[in-house]
């Protein structure tokens, strides 16, 4: 703990601005962890309120029910499949491919770029400090030594010198560490919402599609009911 106080003593012009770096870059990942929770949205739930705004209302309330939903899925992804569904199945696929292209996966990305290279330069800001403060040490060393006054007391002051140079790399490695796996762990997110994104765009598809299969939405339960009443195969019998 000495140690650590010593070198935001002596050596605060390494230190305060590798704090403040590391300080930052946590703001970023929390940040970014926060935003994550923001683009999610319960499918389960949307997909039968969409489904019955397809069949009762049309496509302009099914686009105003997405409109009003925070997640990312419904309210860019579906919206923009929607806007093109009275194109094809076709034109749905490619608006939602742009849509995610140029409007998810920006979002999903923001500030992962910037952690990135926070931890980077964090490591080798600090590789850099503690070089320059022991080729500062070793020059005294020297000039002790040149001059014959380098006794035990002034080795042990020297070495004091170093081992505070090395609290910059550390504090460059306490940052870069976190930081990766911070970014490894974001970039998996991505990658399991990217297939969250393929799934729920096939399901907008197919209910769409099947909406103008059936647009009278009638029940195939109860077509299979009709057909096992017996009171009715003698009439489809006789025609």
């Amino acid at each position: 703990m000495k140690a650590l106080i010593d070198f935001y003593t002596n050596e605060w012009f390494f230190a305060f601005p590798m704090t403040l770096m590391m300080f930052i870059a946590f703001a970023l990942v929390i940040w970014r962890f926060l935003l994550n929770q923001g683009v999610g949205s319960n499918l389960d739930l949307l997909l039968p309120d969409l489904q019955m705004n397809l069949r009762k209302k049309g496509v302009k309330a099914a686009t105003a029910l997405c409109e009003e939903e925070r997640g990312l899925i419904p309210k860019i992804l579906f919206v923009s499949g929607l806007q093109a569904a009275e194109q094809g199945v076709a034109a749905m696929r490619r608006s939602m491919t742009s849509a995610v292209e140029l409007e998810i996966m920006p979002r999903l990305n923001f500030l992962l770029p910037t952690i990135l290279a926070i931890a980077k330069i964090s490591t080798m800001a600090g590789l850099l400090l503690t070089v320059i403060s022991m080729i500062g040490t070793f020059s005294s060393i020297g000039e002790e030594a040149a001059k014959g006054s380098a006794g035990a007391s002034g080795m042990s002051e020297q070495s004091k010198k170093i081992g505070l140079a090395l609290f910059a790399t550390a504090l460059g490695l306490l940052t870069a560490i976190p930081l990766v796996f911070s970014h490894v762990l974001f970039k998996a997110w991505i990658a399991k919402f990217e297939i969250k994104m393929k799934v729920a765009a096939q399901k907008l598809v197919t209910l769409v599609q099947k909406i103008k299969s059936d647009p009278n939405g009638e029940d195939d339960e109860d077509e299979a009911v009709a057909s096992d009443d017996p009171r009715r195969k003698p009439a489809k019998a006789r025609r």
